[in-house]
């Protein structure tokens, strides 16, 4: 259990969405991808589910270091809201799939007709925008 959780603001912000933009290394090029996630705090992880096949987790299976960003949708400057975020991706370990499993799956119940792996992204890094506190306010965290 980690006990240097990000504060309220942060947390609450990522428990309010559900997609994430994960952003990945090779050799010589980057790559982006959008997932459904559901949030862990007493873990603060990220849970999503992705083919072992796909770009994004070949590339963090040789790099596990990733990045990526939570964003509200707004044209109003002054509602902007997002986090920046670097992890650590692995699998979830056995004892803890199922619990893993569960969380996802109570967020989003469809995702049981699919046949898929379950990924867990240890944040790391936040680095929150919220200009509802003051133009280009930043809140960050670091684990």
């Amino acid at each position: 259990m980690i006990t240097n959780l990000p504060e309220k603001r942060i947390v609450d912000f990522i428990k309010k969405h559900h997609v994430l933009t994960l952003a990945t290394k090779s050799e010589n090029e980057l790559w982006c991808a959008n997932c459904f996630y559901a949030y862990l705090e007493e873990e603060n992880c990220l849970i999503f589910t992705s083919d072992i096949t796909t770009r994004h987790i070949t590339e963090a299976i040789a790099n596990p270091l990733v990045a990526g960003s939570i964003v509200l949708e707004t044209s109003v400057v002054g509602k902007i809201q997002g986090i920046q975020f670097q992890g650590i991706l692995s699998k979830p370990e056995n004892k803890n799939l199922e619990k893993v499993k569960k969380r996802y799956l109570h967020r989003f119940p469809i995702a049981t007709l699919m046949d898929t792996t379950l990924w867990s992204l240890e944040l790391t890094l936040i680095k929150m925008t919220d200009n509802r506190l003051g133009f280009g306010k930043k809140l960050i965290w670091k684990k």
